[in-house]
């Protein structure tokens, strides 16, 4: 697995905003999303969300826009304030600006960058899409390096060692490192995944496993 630069693990935080809006440049996303629009992924995905400083959770949103010099659209995001941007060369060329008002204004929003694979369901999971997610992840990774390097010198990512997944119950993975609810699979073990087969749980999300 080739290494990376990237802050602080897969979360790269904005400035805290203050406490009645959070507002960033849209271009930023732009560039991010064109890379995963150029790799056609068919699971991994750049997903962004507004998280509060101090917890770390999502940073419930009241309303959001879009902003340009001559316009204004609506932000579309989701309850666990999932930004939900559109892959727009107009916006970028016109310096959109992102205004986001929090459902709490005590909270200092940040934003996270996430990589992941959310789309994937407990009956789908076998050795080949295994495979397929961790080659996605680091294809992804190796790719979006580029915007960190120049900004973030300071931070070495260590190479990606597999993925991690999360269930939503306890489960027991044969070949990988499985504690409580998550299960971590590098691609160089020998891992089986029949113990799945008749298991009542279902996958809540899918992350790189990163050295640490």
């Amino acid at each position: 697995m080739k290494s990376s630069i990237i802050g602080l693990s897969l979360m790269v935080l904005a400035p805290i905003a203050n406490a009645s809006e959070f507002v960033v440049s849209y271009d930023g996303f732009y560039d991010r999303l064109k890379v995963m629009d150029k790799g056609q992924y068919e699971y991994a995905q750049i997903n962004f969300y507004l998280v509060d400083s101090a917890t770390l959770k999502p940073c419930v949103i009241r309303s959001g826009k879009l902003i340009t010099e001559n316009n204004s659209l609506p932000l579309s995001y989701t309850e666990n304030a999932q930004l939900l941007l559109p892959l727009d060369k107009q916006l970028d060329a016109d310096k959109a600006v992102i205004v986001v008002e929090p459902q709490n204004p005590a909270h200092e929003c940040q934003l996270k960058m996430q990589i992941e694979a959310p789309s994937i369901k407990l009956k789908q999971l076998n050795t080949a899409v295994v495979k397929q997610v961790n080659d996605e992840f680091d294809d992804l990774l190796t790719n979006l390096s580029g915007f960190f390097i120049g900004k973030l010198l300071s931070f070495l990512l260590p190479s990606q060692k597999g993925i991690q997944i999360e269930f939503e119950d306890e489960v027991d993975i044969p070949g990988a490192l499985c504690e409580s609810k998550t299960c971590k699979i590098s691609m160089e073990n020998n891992f089986d995944l029949d113990a799945l087969k008749n298991a009542e749980v279902e996958i809540k999300n899918i992350v790189p496993w990163i050295a640490n």
